[in-house]
């Protein structure tokens, strides 16, 4: 966070706060703003895909388990460990819908960005797609700040090693900022 301000002559008569954030990524594709620090371990983040920010009910994150959980993302991405596409030929807003409605473990094999309260408020699963990761999602809660977006499918279409640079930066990020 910087401060500044100040009037001629010195001594600070009004003051301006400007929040650095650090970004990581193209919020058309996918991205992670680090924010503001609320406390030594928690931390305003925003995860954005498709040019949708997905944390919208709640951006302050744990940031030891937010930092572990998206480098063990990461490595499932460089090992290309995520399930193929489940109906191959259909469309991503049909196969979000086919997962969505599965009340097996079998859509357990599809949950992506498993990563806590901060995208609780986001149905999302990812699929194997040729070289890419399909990232498809739909906000749930009727509180949703966009109307607009209520009942939609939003599909972003991944380069595997790309996002795990992103979710490797933003963890670096996150822990060189930790107290030790």
């Amino acid at each position: 966070m910087w401060i500044t301000g100040g009037r001629p002559g010195g001594g600070l008569s009004t003051a301006t706060v400007v929040i650095m954030t650090r970004r990581f990524g193209d919020r058309a594709d996918f991205a992670v703003e680090i924010g503001v620090q609320q406390s030594p371990q928690l931390r305003v983040v925003d995860l954005w895909a498709a040019g949708k920010r997905l944390t919208t009910a709640d951006n302050v994150a744990f940031v030891p388990f937010l930092a572990r959980a998206m480098r063990s993302t990461a490595a499932q991405l460089r090992r290309r460990d995520v399930e193929p596409c489940p109906a191959p030929g259909r469309e991503p807003g049909e196969i979000f819908a086919l997962l969505h409605a599965d009340q097996t473990d079998f859509r357990e094999r599809f949950w992506f960005l498993e990563w806590g309260e901060i995208v609780d408020n986001v149905s999302r699963y990812a699929y194997r797609d040729d070289d890419n990761v399909v990232l498809v999602f739909a906000f749930w809660r009727a509180d949703h700040p966009a109307p607009e977006d209520q009942g939609k499918v939003f599909v972003a279409n991944l380069r595997p090693d790309a996002l795990a640079a992103v979710l490797e930066g933003a963890a670096d990020c996150i822990d060189d900022q930790q107290p030790t």
